[in-house]
């Protein structure tokens, strides 16, 4: 079983899904996708997850993010959970769950942690830019609820920084300063960033957004 690190390039797969059958690459197309996983159909925490990423799929449009999630159990018994998951919930499941009952993505995505449960995924997320290279791994105990607000803050911080010569500090939230990279010197920084560059220290140096 292989482990996914950051940077590697995410695995590619063809399964079916509660949408029909569908190739993980051609989902996402050139956009930015997220791919996070579930124990097993019909869990309670999982139940107002999905119900939650459904809720946010109009801010994951907004960045040009694809969601896919996946549980272990057969696209039959997805489709009961939907119901459940819409009933309870007050949303409609608008994105594909993965049947994943052999095992192959949860493989692929080393998802199973036997510590955890020798047959239960855990609850992994991984966000893959447009290059199928993975931004972000996260894991969850199956206790823990995942907070969709600091996936979106993530993406926003991933996508700036792709195009800009920035990093985002603790807490940093979409429109705030973020700090210029370590390896621009501060008098070219202040060519860059236009917006103006306040030097704290030589090594810790921030500048308004420059996306905005």
């Amino acid at each position: 079983m292989a482990t996914i690190r950051l940077g590697d390039t995410a695995p590619d797969f063809t399964a079916e899904t509660s949408q029909g059958t569908l190739n993980f690459y051609d989902y996402i197309g050139d956009g930015w996708g997220i791919l996070f996983s579930h124990p097993a159909d019909f869990t309670p925490v999982c139940t107002t997850e999905l119900g939650t990423a459904a809720k946010f799929k109009d801010e994951f449009d907004k960045r040009n993010v694809k969601m896919m999630a996946l549980s272990v159990d057969g696209a039959a018994s997805h489709n009961e959970w939907i119901k459940d998951i819409n009933e309870t919930q007050n949303t409609v499941v608008n994105f594909p769950i993965i049947a994943d009952e052999d095992r192959k993505v949860s493989d692929l995505y080393d998802m199973i942690h036997p510590n955890a449960d020798d047959t239960l995924t855990v609850r992994s997320v991984f966000i893959i830019g447009p290059d199928k290279k993975v931004k972000l791994i996260l894991t969850y105990p199956a206790s823990t609820g995942r907070n969709f607000y600091e996936l979106l803050r993530v993406i926003d911080s991933l996508q700036l920084t792709a195009h800009h010569k920035v990093a985002t500090p603790a807490n940093w939230k979409n429109g705030e300063k973020v700090v210029v990279s370590p390896s621009i010197p501060t008098n070219e920084a202040k060519k860059i960033f236009t917006k103006g560059v306040e030097e704290i220290k030589p090594y810790l140096r921030m500048t308004p957004d420059p996306s905005t």
